[in-house]
């Protein structure tokens, strides 16, 4: 009988991950430190706190858990998504070269192509579905590679081992933003991942109602060296921010389990519909690289695109306009099914012809199921097609 000790569980790292009852009182909450600063008895002479944008006692349990969760040993909070990505961005200088996926969220494509390449860094997007495709593009000056996976919106999978091998002694670092799949179902870090990004807002917060950003890593230096940027520039969440999201990953792995269940039962449920056309959703066994998926990911969660079999843009409307469980809105990973149009919302900053190139086109829309009844979805989801 082995001795060594089993790991927890997921859901039970999720519920304890980062956060130790009060020494105080004995909370077992972790309490809000709505505080800016700290006394010192004698000058350089304090308890661990000096200033809130460095540290803070509610932020440091938080960052503490997003490290445990991706299998990390380091975690950093920010004050959105976009923060954490430019962040990583900050690592770089002008003459730098960055492969990134040609499937991106709107916004980080805009950060990447208004922001860094007025700056002198080269920009290569590329289909990350392909290995062979970073490799063509790798050379010694490329110092990132950005990957999403599954991608949003059209939820391709890219091998994050097989493009990690390719960085096997290169001095060049692989970032994955891990967003639509959760460290519930996919670990980066432990696929050969460097950093692993996420935006905070969507299924780690799990509520809509917190905007924030993080990232994790195994590397002291590199934390070493984003921790200083995030100090520096001060893109950080305030306290109870902090404290909504440390409440929200307390349910994690529950929830994932529920918008799982439910994406595949509106995905079968498109599939069969003789009004949808194309069902994108790394689930099925048809579905590119879905091989990889199967072997990186736990389960293959509840985000869904699809297009209808008449594609013109009035049609996706209707559709997007006629759901009542469905909110029509951005954003996604909460508790409450969303429905949107990536060409005129999310991903509205993308060149029409980028969009048409990739296939996000004017039929394109994109689910986020929630954590209601799978019936209650597919029946909203019926008469706004009916409609």
């Amino acid at each position: 009988m082995s001795n060594e000790k089993k790991p927890p569980g997921f859901s039970t790292l999720a519920v304890h991950a980062g956060v130790e009852p009060d020494p105080s009182t004995g909370a077992i909450m972790t309490p809000v430190y709505m505080t800016s600063t700290y006394v010192q008895e004698g000058i350089g002479q304090h308890k661990g706190y000096e200033y809130s944008r460095s540290s803070n006692p509610t932020r440091d349990a938080l960052e503490a858990a997003f490290a445990a969760l991706e299998g990390g040993r380091h975690g950093l909070a920010f004050a959105s998504g976009l923060a954490a990505i430019d962040a990583v961005l900050m690592t770089l200088k002008p003459g730098d070269e960055v492969i990134a996926g040609d499937d991106l969220y709107g916004g980080t494509r805009r950060l990447f192509t208004t922001h860094y390449e007025p700056f002198g860094i080269q920009f290569h997007f590329v289909d990350t579905q392909d290995p062979a495709n970073v490799a063509a593009k790798l050379n010694d000056r490329t110092r990132l590679v950005w990957l999403e996976t599954p991608t949003n919106p059209l939820l391709r999978v890219s091998d994050i081992a097989a493009i990690a091998g390719l960085l096997a002694g290169h001095p060049a670092r692989l970032a994955v933003d891990n967003t639509f799949a959760t460290p519930a179902l996919q670990n980066p870090l432990k696929e050969g991942a460097d950093i692993v990004m996420h935006s905070v807002t969507k299924y780690l917060g799990g509520h809509s109602d917190v905007v924030m950003g993080a990232l994790m890593t195994k590397e002291a230096a590199l934390d070493a060296e984003l921790r200083t940027l995030q100090n520096n520039v001060g893109a950080i969440p305030g306290p109870m921010d902090c404290f909504l999201v440390l409440r929200g990953i307390k349910t994690l792995g529950i929830r994932v389990r529920q918008h799982c269940a439910n994406g595949r039962a509106v995905a079968e449920w498109l599939e069969a519909h003789p009004k949808v056309d194309t069902v994108f959703w790394p689930g099925f066994s048809s579905f590119p690289n879905h091989a990889a998926a199967a072997r990186q990911m736990q389960d293959f969660g509840g985000m869904i695109s699809f297009t209808l079999v008449d594609d013109s843009l009035d049609a996706s409307r209707a559709v997007c306009e006629s759901t009542r469980v469905f909110a029509l809105a951005e954003s996604l990973g909460g508790v409450e099914s969303l429905i949107e149009h990536p060409a005129l919302m999310t991903h509205a900053s993308v060149p029409a012809e980028q969009r048409a190139a990739l296939g996000i086109n004017d039929s394109l829309i994109r689910l986020s199921c929630g954590i209601e009844d799978a019936e209650d979805l597919i029946a909203d989801l019926d008469q706004a097609i009916g409609a």
